[in-house]
């Protein structure tokens, strides 16, 4: 009975301790998300939250926190808790608080007591070596939880007392009047909060996977997957913010029903212009079943709803023209390095080559497409969306062929093997089996690509901005420009020669430029930000589109 009696209240224990650790982990999860929103702005650090003052709030759960993490490292350690600590918590841990300890007690020493520059030296270096001492020699339990704890308790306790205010400021002493830097709660308090947050909720997850292997892993995890969730609410936030500026704009004036957008004349002639023969000619009027005057119309005066049609037009010609220059060659050349160049000196330098492209700032190109392409088109050097779209282009080569290269090198060799016992030829293998599998992985290179480059503008401002307020007559028409002629190159198209605008460029300049009504533009900032939403829906257009190709080419490979 007595040994029963134990045994229930070691496993009453177990079970309070892991309540514990859990909810310390669940704590510094909310604390990390409550100090991304205080970041945005989305929470007031002025204000109350469940009735009591921000900033209060903030520091009181710190200092909850705090005492959680350093409870359950003194309950392992006096082994009223089952664990399987390590003899020390690692170098590295040691040295991660030995740094966050000597900026803390540096910053307290120089800032708030005012201590020269050998007095805080000297106490940072004290508090930097207390911190290493009882993370290192001590059991992990306690090297881990005391000093994150400790971290967290200072840091509420000055924002549970008063010392970090709504009111408060800092001037931090060292800088010339001409350089004064003053920092304010709403910069301090959400960096603080989110450091503490993370610094803890890794001891906490540590604690709860009971310390040694497995406690280092959930920790591991516990930071990979709250960086991870920050970097995709900043996504939605960015988005969010984007499209609560510029839903207003872009909606004004739809309406939808049959016949009441513009009309638009389809036609498809076959002209030989140096013989200035007709062959024939076809032409019809299509009225559209919705006005969208935002997305459809251009910049003008004379328009009640000033749009963007025009920039639209002209970005996603550049991604087409960029997309079929740089795949063929990219894809090309991923297949011979991959399946018939030698592993060699050559292979090796084209690898360098294309990763220090890739690299290369968009600026650089945008200098290459003004000084050699721009001269070789037109006899007086001239923007154009052809120098546009080759510009472009050789921005997207590089990651098109790293990725394709990388996709066919993933394909197993038994593929390859297996097709070679049936007699096939190198070149169908390559085509029949090698590209079939490799598809998804030179998809999603593709992807990356074009929304790196739909977004551009330094390029364009050098080899293709041909304009701020754009109609809708001089939007880029490419399809219905192409002629016939005797001399080479024997198809021209002059549209391409011609100077045109996209969504980045045109976002750029309605940003630089700034003139108000002078522009003949009312309302300037909600047609930016009309004019931004409309480019973050196109770029993500172009994900969508290249991720459901992505899925089909996956689904075929699978059924096959």
């Amino acid at each position: 009975m007595t040994g029963a009696t134990e045994t229930g209240v070691v496993r009453g224990r177990a079970s309070t301790a892991k309540t514990v650790a859990a909810a310390a982990v669940g704590l510094s999860a909310l604390l990390f998300a409550l100090a991304l929103a205080a970041g945005f702005e989305l929470l007031s650090l002025t204000g109350r939250l469940a009735g009591v003052p921000t900033i209060p709030l903030l520091g009181g759960l710190l200092v909850t926190l705090g005492a959680a993490v350093i409870a359950f490292g003194a309950g392992s350690r006096l082994e009223l808790v089952e664990t399987d600590p390590s003899r020390s918590a690692g170098l590295v841990a040691g040295t991660l608080f030995t740094g966050i300890w000597f900026v803390v007690t540096g910053l307290v020493a120089s800032q708030t007591l005012g201590l020269g520059t050998v007095g805080w030296l000297a106490a940072a270096s004290l508090g930097g070596a207390a911190a290493f001492a009882v993370t290192a020699l001590p059991r992990e339990d306690v090297g881990s939880t005391v000093p994150a704890g400790a971290l967290a308790g200072s840091v509420g306790l000055v924002m549970l007392t008063g010392g970090i205010g709504p009111d408060w400021s800092w001037s931090p002493a060292g800088f010339s009047d001409a350089q004064s830097v003053t920092v304010f709660p709403r910069v301090v308090i959400p960096i603080a909060v989110a450091f503490c947050a993370l610094v803890v909720g890794w001891a906490a997850a540590k604690a709860y996977g009971g310390f040694g292997a497995r406690g280092r892993h959930l920790g591991a995890y516990l930071l990979i997957y709250l960086n991870a969730g920050s970097i995709i609410a900043v996504l939605f936030v960015l988005v969010a913010f984007v499209f609560a500026k510029g839903i207003d704009p872009v909606m004004a004036g739809v309406t939808v029903g049959l016949g009441v957008g513009p009309t638009t004349t389809l036609a498809v002639d076959l002209v030989i212009p140096f013989a200035d023969v007709r062959l024939f000619g076809l032409s019809y009027d299509v009225v559209w079943p919705v006005s969208w005057p935002f997305v459809m119309n251009g910049a003008s005066i004379l328009n009640d709803v000033n749009g963007v049609w025009p920039a639209i037009v002209g970005t996603i010609w550049l991604v087409v023209g960029a997309v079929a220059l740089a795949v063929p060659l990219g894809v090309g050349s991923a297949i011979f390095l991959t399946e018939y160049a030698e592993r060699g000196r050559f292979t090796q330098v084209v690898e360098v080559a294309t990763n220090a492209l890739w690299s290369t700032p968009s600026i650089v190109f945008g200098l290459f497409g003004a000084a050699f392409l721009l001269p070789r088109f037109t006899p007086t050097p001239k923007k154009s969306l052809l120098a546009g779209m080759i510009t472009l282009g050789f921005m997207l080569l590089p990651l098109v062929l790293i990725t394709a290269r990388e996709a066919m090198l993933s394909v197993p060799d038994e593929y390859r093997d297996a097709s070679a016992a049936l007699g096939v030829s190198k070149w169908q293998t390559v085509r029949s089996v090698v590209l079939p599998a490799a598809m998804p992985g030179v998809v999603t290179g593709v992807i990356l690509g074009v929304g790196r480059i739909a977004g551009e503008t330094a390029p364009l401002i050098l080899t293709m901005g041909g304009g701020t307020f754009v109609t809708v007559d001089q939007a880029a028409s490419v399809v219905d420009s192409f002629q016939l002629t005797l001399s080479p190159p024997f198809v021209t198209n002059p549209e391409l020669t011609q100077a045109t605008t996209a969504l980045p460029y045109q976002l750029y300049q309605l940003i630089l430029a700034n003139v108000g009504q002078s522009s003949g533009i009312e309302n300037m900032d909600t047609f930016r930000w009309g004019t931004a939403l409309v480019l973050l829906v196109v770029v993500l257009s172009f994900y969508a589109i290249g991720i459901a190709t992505r899925q089909y080419f996956r689904r075929k490979l699978d059924y096959e």
